[in-house]
C-alpha cells in the first residue's frame, strides 16, 4: 500500500479544473485546461504531495447543472495524462462511481493506469448520487450500495496478480478471461468514500482506506471510532488509512476575501490547526487552497509544502 498509517500526516489534493462544482471551483478554472493541470501536477510532484485526485461523473442532468456544472473530466484519462508527466506523486480516483460499469471494464482501465504509472494508483470508490446518470447507463441506482459492495470484491479479484482472475457473485461472475497488462502493484489499494452509516461500514469491512465526505471536525473522532470498532469486530488486522478533507486553506495573510471558513495565517498557525487531525487518528489530509489564478495556487502549494508540512508531525 503506498500510504501507510505510520504516524506521519500525509497530504494530497483533489485537482482543480477537472471538476467545477460551484461549491468549490474558483473563477479562474472556467478558462483553464491541460496546461494548467500539467503545471499543478508537476508542482505537486516536485513539492512532496502524496497524491492527486480526480472525480468521476459521466453526465449531469439539467436539474443539477447550475450547482454541479457539467465539467467533469474522465478520471482515468486525466490521471493517465498526468502519469506521463510526473514521477512520484500517487494518482487517485476520488471517487470512481464503479457501480456504473462492469467490474472487468473498470479493472481493464485502472490496471492499465497502474501499469503505465509504475504502480502509483489508489482506487477510490463511492456509491454515486445522481439517479439520471445511473438510469442512462442502465445501472441500478436504488441498489447501488449492494452493487458497490460486490463490485469492490470483484475488483479486488480482477486487479490481483493473476492473468485470469476469477469471481462469482450475485450480479457478476467471470473466469477463464485473461486481462493484461496486470497492475504494477501486487495489490491495488481500494479507498472507500462516504460518511453515511453504510459507507462507514463499507470502508471498515472492505477498504484499505477511508475517505470521509463532509464530516466536520467535531464528528470525525466518533466516526473513526466506529470504523475501528467495526474492523475489530470483524477480526480485520490489516492497517486502514483514515483520511479527512480539511477546511479551505490559505498560507499567509490574504489580501483578499478568502471566506470565513478558510484556515489562513502564518504557516505555524495553519500547521497547529491541521495537527489536530492527526491527534484524532487521521493519517492523510486532503487540502484545497483558495486562489485567484493558477500561479497563486501553485505558489500556495509550494508554500504549504515548504513551510507548513514540516510542522505537521510536531506535537
Amino acid at each position: 500500500m503506498p500510504i501507510l498509517p505510520t504516524g506521519r500526516l500525509s497530504y494530497g489534493m483533489q485537482l482543480p479544473v477537472q471538476s467545477q462544482s460551484t461549491i468549490y471551483a474558483e473563477a479562474w478554472e472556467a478558462s483553464a485546461g491541460a496546461g494548467d493541470l500539467a503545471e499543478i501536477a508537476r508542482t505537486a510532484d516536485r513539492t512532496g504531495f502524496a497524491y492527486l485526485a480526480s472525480c468521476d461523473h459521466v453526465a449531469i442532468p439539467r436539474r443539477l447543472a447550475d450547482v454541479m456544472s457539467t465539467v467533469w473530466y474522465d478520471p482515468v484519462a486525466t490521471l493517465a495524462f498526468l502519469a506521463g508527466i510526473t514521477e512520484r506523486v500517487l494518482l487517485m480516483s476520488h471517487v470512481a462511481v464503479v457501480g456504473l460499469r462492469h467490474p472487468l471494464a473498470t479493472a481493464k482501465q485502472y490496471a492499465t493506469l497502474d501499469h503505465l504509472s509504475g504502480g502509483r494508483l489508489i482506487l477510490g470508490v463511492g456509491a454515486g448520487h445522481v439517479r439520471e446518470e445511473f438510469e442512462a447507463l442502465g445501472a441500478d441506482f436504488d441498489g447501488r450500495g449492494a452493487v458497490l459492495d460486490e463490485t469492490i470484491d470483484a475488483l479486488n479479484a480482477a486487479l490481483g496478480p493473476g492473468e485470469y482472475p476469477e469471481f462469482a457473485g450475485e450480479r457478476f461472475s467471470f473466469s477463464g478471461l485473461g486481462q493484461r497488462p496486470r497492475p504494477a502493484q501486487e495489490r491495488v489499494p481500494v479507498w472507500v468514500g462516504g460518511s453515511s452509516p453504510a459507507a462507514v461500514r463499507r470502508a471498515a469491512l472492505r477498504g484499505d482506506g477511508w475517505l470521509p465526505q463532509g464530516d466536520p471536525r467535531d464528528r470525525l473522532p466518533q466516526q473513526i471510532a466506529r470504523v475501528r470498532a467495526l474492523r475489530e469486530e470483524a477480526g480485520i488486522e490489516a492497517p486502514l488509512v483514515v483520511g479527512a478533507i480539511t477546511e479551505p486553506l490559505y498560507v499567509g495573510e490574504p489580501a483578499w476575501a478568502v471566506g470565513r471558513r478558510t484556515l489562513s495565517g502564518k504557516p505555524e498557525v495553519v500547521a497547529e490547526s491541521l495537527r489536530a487531525y492527526g491527534a484524532m487518528g487521521v493519517h492523510q489530509i486532503q487540502v484545497r487552497f483558495r486562489s485567484r489564478s493558477r500561479g497563486e495556487l501553485t505558489d500556495q502549494m509550494a508554500a504549504f509544502a515548504a513551510d507548513v508540512a514540516p510542522h505537521l508531525d510536531q506535537q
